[in-house]
């Protein structure tokens, strides 16, 4: 059985705030993030491999940004994201 039929998917953005490395402006951003909320139930046709994977799964985000673009008008260069987890347990 797939993995992802544990969980249920949903996107949803957080805010973070994010220095640019050309100009030193910090900003807030709104970054995306793939939210894996774990069923309640374990799906039909389960064996005991998959009951043992539910039993140790949790629910978890996943970042889906990876660049973000400056918002002080006289810069607006893309940057890469970091300083930031690209997975968080919830």
């Amino acid at each position: 059985m797939d993995e992802r039929a544990f969980y249920r998917e949903s996107q949803t953005t957080k805010p973070a705030t994010l220095n640019c490395p050309y100009c030193r402006t910090a900003d807030t951003y709104e970054l995306r993030w793939l939210v894996r909320k774990k069923i309640d139930q374990l799906p039909r046709g389960a064996d005991e491999r998959d009951r043992a994977k539910f039993a140790k799964s949790l629910s978890y985000m996943v970042l889906l940004d990876d660049k973000a673009a400056c918002k002080n008008v006289r810069c607006r260069k893309g940057f890469d994201i970091s300083g930031i987890k690209t997975t968080a347990f919830i």
